[in-house]
This record gives structure tokens, C-alpha cells and sequence, in this order.
């Protein structure tokens, strides 16, 4: 076989392997964008649950009126840094609200007649298979990234990462990860 044959054959298998890495990007890249689009429809559901689960505990609640507006707050300053897009200033703001949600619900336990309403109850539930809906959603978004994350950062797809600039994505992980696997502490 003459050497312009296998320059020809060693240039096409370079060409095939080129298009396929590529395609392999463009693939994971839409993966990742999916979970994160999965992550904002739980959150929210998450933010239109919290108003209603507010309504019902406000009746009850008038002398926790610190603890209500720390969640409302938590809610606004969530919703304001999930639409930036920014996922390190989500992922903070989110540990907030997730902080502030279990707090009303420690101080909910000292209010017998709140804890028998069956719509807070239903509300409590329902926020509960939200959250559960969220950590899924944050387990399969932290998968996706590790794989794209691993195929920009193996040789040889690494070089074609560098030529398209395809740049690792942030993973959705705790970011006071002690503080925030702490109980809850009330004090009255």
C-alpha cells in the first residue's frame, strides 16, 4: 500500500474520531441543560407551594412573624438567583430557603391545632415530595455534569474541548455543607 494511502486512511479515521468527540460534546452539553431545566421546574413548584403553605400557617403562626418573613424572603431571594442562571448563587440561595422552610417547620410543631389542619398537612406533604422530587433531580444534574466534565477533561477529547471552547459546568453541591446537615435548632 503506498504511503498516500495510509496518510488517506490515518487522516479519515482522525476526521471520524473528530466529528464523533464533537457530537459527544454537543450531547452531554444538552444533557446537562436538560437536568438543570429539570431542577428549575421542582424549584418551581417548589416557590408557587410556599405562598399557600404561608396562607395556611399564618392564622396560627402571628407571634412567629420573623420566622414567615425569613421565609418569604428566602423565597424572593431564590427565585431572583435561579433566573440569573448563576448556579453557585442558586445553589446558595436554595440552601437558604431549604434552611428557612425547616426552621417554620420546627416552630410548626408547637402549634397542635396547625399540625391537625389537614390543608397545612397536605401542603407539608406536598412540599416533602417536592423536595424529594429536587434531590433526584440534583442527583441526576450533579451525573451529567460529572460526565461531561470527565470527557473535557480526558485526553485525547480534551483538545477538541479546548478548540470549541467546551468548559466544565459547576456541580450542585451544599455549598456550608456541615451547617446545613446540622439540626435545626429552636429556641423559645
Amino acid at each position: 500500500m503506498p504511503i498516500i494511502g495510509i496518510i488517506i486512511i490515518v487522516l479519515a479515521i482522525f476526521i471520524i474520531y473528530f466529528i464523533v468527540a464533537y457530537n459527544g460534546f454537543i450531547r452531554a452539553k444538552n444533557r446537562v441543560q436538560e437536568a438543570w431545566a429539570d431542577i428549575d421546574v421542582q424549584l418551581k413548584r417548589r416557590y408557587d407551594l410556599i405562598p399557600n403553605l404561608m396562607e395556611s400557617v399564618k392564622g396560627y403562626m402571628q407571634h412567629e412573624r420573623e420566622t414567615l418573613e425569613s421565609v418569604t424572603a428566602a423565597r424572593t431571594n431564590a427565585m431572583s438567583n435561579e433566573a440569573s442562571g448563576n448556579v453557585g448563587e442558586s445553589i446558595q440561595a436554595e440552601g437558604a430557603l431549604t434552611s428557612t422552610l425547616k426552621t417554620l417547620f420546627a416552630v410548626a410543631e408547637n402549634y397542635p391545632e396547625l399540625k391537625a389542619d389537614a390543608s397545612f398537612l397536605d401542603l407539608q406533604r406536598e412540599l416533602s415530595d417536592t423536595e424529594n422530587k429536587i434531590q433526584a433531580s440534583r442527583r441526576f444534574y450533579n451525573a451529567t455534569v460529572r460526565d461531561f466534565n470527565t470527557q473535557v477533561e480526558s485526553f485525547p477529547s480534551n483538545a477538541i474541548a479546548q478548540i470549541f471552547k467546551f468548559g466544565k459546568f459547576e456541580l450542585y453541591d451544599l455549598d456550608d455543607a456541615p451547617e446545613q446537615r446540622e439540626n435545626i435548632k429552636v429556641e423559645f
